[in-house]
Formats: C-alpha cells, structure tokens, sequence
C-alpha cells in the first residue's frame, strides 16, 4: 500500500517538474544569453581611414547589397578584377550595390592606384590585423584578393578566394538585387 502511493506522488512530482520545465522554456520572456558575433558583426564594425583619412564605418552600408573586397595594389588578381567592379558599381549603385575595397596598403599607393583606375567606390585603408576579420569569413589563409558578400539583410551571402570573374559576379550578387 504504501509503495504504491509512493509511486503516485513520484509521478504526480514527477509531472509537475516537467510542466514547470516546459513552462520556463517555453516563455517568450526568458532571458537568453548573449549571442555569439558572427563574421558578418565584425565586419560591419570595421572602421577604418578613407582615403581622405576620415574613419568609415561599413555599417553605414547596412540594407544594400554590401561588396567588401580585401586587396592589395601589388596584388595581381586585383588589379584584374577591380575594374569588374568599378563597372558592376556604375551598372548597379542606384539598385542598392555597393562596393568597398579594404586596402591592406599604403595611404598613398592606394589613392594613387584609385585614380588611375577611376575607382568609384569607397576604399578604406586597413592592415593585415584587419584581415583577420576575413579569417572570421572563411579566408583561413588570409589570401588576396577575398571578396564577401552581405544580403540586405545584413548576412553574408558568398565569399570568394581569389580574382573573381563576370560571370560569377553576376550569379551571385543580381539575385539579391
């Protein structure tokens, strides 16, 4: 007899503990832990020197279709593909495109470089700390040229190792516009 009123209030016990459980998890009030940065957070908070030397901070780009490529005016694959890039910001800059070129150089090289290729896009001047950011994107080798894409909502959409070409361009950034 007694056993099996143990058993009952065991069970009665029991049932209330998972209700109270499935309570406190279930309320849309419950207080969550912070959420880890993601690779897309630590871009957007990059700020850095223009070439006029004023900080921009690339979350001032948030809700376009955001283009961050990391380069170098020695580097090959970017002299190449840069301007691809000068064209797809004229073509698509009033759809919500925008490019920023992160360049892990020298101020002065840079601005040279911009104009001689009449760069129409912002271009910030970081340093190799800077491309540790990439590393957070995916550029475990820390390679130029590395491209990263963010959706409009702010998520990244596609990296790219390396030059990249018109036709992938294409395929990856006109469906988010």
């Amino acid at each position: 007899m007694m056993s099996s009123r143990l058993v009952r209030y065991s069970f009665f016990a029991f049932v209330a503990l998972l209700a109270f459980a499935a309570g406190v998890w279930l309320n849309p009030e419950r207080q969550a832990g912070p959420a880890e940065p993601t690779a897309a957070d630590a871009l957007y908070a990059i700020n850095l020197p223009d070439l006029q030397n004023k900080p921009q901070k690339l979350d001032q780009w948030r809700g376009k279709v955001l283009v961050v490529n990391f380069w170098a005016t020695w580097c090959e694959p970017c002299r190449k593909e840069i301007p691809l890039f000068v064209q797809m910001q004229e073509k698509h800059g009033a759809k919500g495109l925008q490019f920023v070129g992160i360049s892990i150089d020298q101020a002065d090289k840079t601005s040279e470089f911009a104009a001689n290729f009449k760069i129409n896009y912002p271009n910030l001047i970081g340093t190799f700390d800077t491309v540790e950011v990439s590393r957070l994107a995916g550029n475990k080798r820390r390679v130029l040229p590395y491209t990263i894409i963010l959706d409009r909502k702010g998520q990244i959409s596609a990296t790219e190792m390396g030059g990249i070409t018109q036709e992938k361009l294409d395929a990856l950034l006109l469906p988010l516009l």
